[in-house]
């Protein structure tokens, strides 16, 4: 919720810090310059660059500050770490009160920690002085009374903590973190765990670096870098392509003739909601576990929302188009190329992103049915032996990829049809 709260300001402020700065003095290029309304027309919305690279830095930002990263400036408050003490109060069975200290030395995660020295003073009392080594962001069970006199006699109980009175399955509140009495009367310390997070859970950036640097090297099991990524795209780009070379013209058909659209649209409409995953017992039954069952579930990933994209762009040829060139003498054959064609590319080039986006979070899923090799692979078995920082490396790679992808085939679009939101 605090990253939640941060991401939400910062995106506030940057957008009206750019407003105020630029309003509608930012230059406007190519096609939209000559647009005098704008709002509500799709076509003249494009991204803004300055926004683009301000949200990547602000992501950049925020996961430094919260995993202690140093190659950002400003940090969240960390873990305590460092020397604290707290003061217990033994009662024993005399009802007797005695103080003593414990002192406590909190190290992180890996470190060697040396137990504390406790100052070498003289208590008459029942109750002694004790030590303790604890690791960030954990807890540990301090036995004081192993120490104190007359700590197994019937009636021994700890009664405060720095003066706060306690008593089993209760938490206090101490200076550097928080004891909790166990049900049977053992202390319980944990300190302070502050903002941050613990690399098991988020690594820092830098970790993430090194560790793409390691396995780039050296591979991880056995398997390069590379040949995972080259196996997962092989594997994306096999299904999406069969997908899209039965789902265009099948949507083609559902668009052109009724009754292809009565045939096909209850088996369209009924596959298009469940999701790929739900399909992976069925795959492996029908397809098995290897390379044929994987690019089939990829396949059936595709083909519904390409038959939906190219049926919508059929359905959305203007009439108006279609009968002009019937006026012109243009036949059946004709209208199909010249006029329904080119106007319902951009739709499945929609379809095609989005298909190409559904493949992509299906791999990692598809990868797990017995996958030698493949970024889901490497994944899953990261995940296995708690390796964060190679699961975050493997999901930055696939998006990276993904998003590269996704600018490929916007650069197609902008190629192939450059009519798009320029004729009516």
């Amino acid at each position: 919720m605090l990253v939640l709260t941060i991401y939400i300001a910062i995106f506030v402020s940057a957008y009206f810090i750019y407003a105020f700065a630029y309003g509608n003095k930012a230059p406007k290029r190519g096609f939209n310059a000559n647009k005098t309304i704008t709002f509500g027309d799709e076509s003249a919305v494009t991204s803004n660059r300055t926004a683009s690279v301000i949200s990547v830095i602000t992501i950049f930002t925020i996961w430094g500050a919260f995993t202690g990263s140093s190659l950002v400036p400003l940090h969240v408050p960390g873990p305590f770490t460092g020397d604290t003490s707290f003061t217990y109060t033994a009662t024993n069975a005399d009802n007797q009160q005695d103080d003593a200290v414990v002192y406590v030395r909190v190290g992180l995660v890996g470190e060697e920690i040396e137990d504390p020295v406790a100052p070498d003073v003289a208590n008459p009392g029942f109750a002694i002085d004790d030590v303790a080594t604890i690791r960030a962001w954990r807890s540990g069970l301090i036995k004081v009374r192993k120490n104190d006199f007359g700590s197994d006699a019937e009636g021994y109980v700890v009664s405060a903590i720095d003066g706060q009175p306690i008593v089993p399955n209760q938490t206090v509140s101490v200076v550097d973190g928080q004891i909790r009495m166990t049900g049977k009367g053992t202390l319980s310390f944990e300190p302070n765990q502050g903002w941050q997070m613990e690399a098991i859970w988020l690594p820092a950036p830098e970790a993430i670096v090194k560790r793409l640097i390691e396995i780039s090297r050296d591979g991880y099991q056995n398997v390069t870098l590379s040949e995972n990524i080259g196996w997962s795209l092989f594997r994306v780009v096999t299904g999406f392509l069969l997908g899209s070379l039965v789902g265009i013209p099948l949507g083609y058909a559902m668009g052109l003739n009724d009754w292809f659209r009565g045939w096909f649209d209850p088996i369209v409409e009924f596959m298009r909601p469940i999701p790929p995953l739900a399909l992976i017992p069925l795959v492996i039954i029908w397809f098995g576990i290897w390379e044929q069952g994987k690019i089939s579930l990829l396949f059936l990933a595709a083909l519904w929302i390409m038959t939906i994209s190219s049926r919508a762009g059929v359905s959305g040829v203007s009439i108006s188009k279609v009968h002009a060139a019937y006026s012109l003498g243009a036949s059946k054959r004709q209208v199909l190329l010249h006029v329904i064609v080119p106007n319902s590319l951009p739709e499945i080039f929609t379809g095609a992103r989005v298909a190409m986006g559904v493949c992509w979070g299906t791999v990692v899923a598809a990868e797990l049915v017995a996958a030698e090799k493949g970024a889901g692979k490497m994944i899953i078995a990261a995940s296995k032996f708690q390796q964060t920082d190679i699961v975050i490396m493997g999901i930055i790679l696939i998006g990276v990829i993904g998003f590269s992808i996704d600018i490929l085939m916007r650069y197609a679009e902008r190629k192939l049809v450059p009519w798009k939101g320029k004729s009516d």
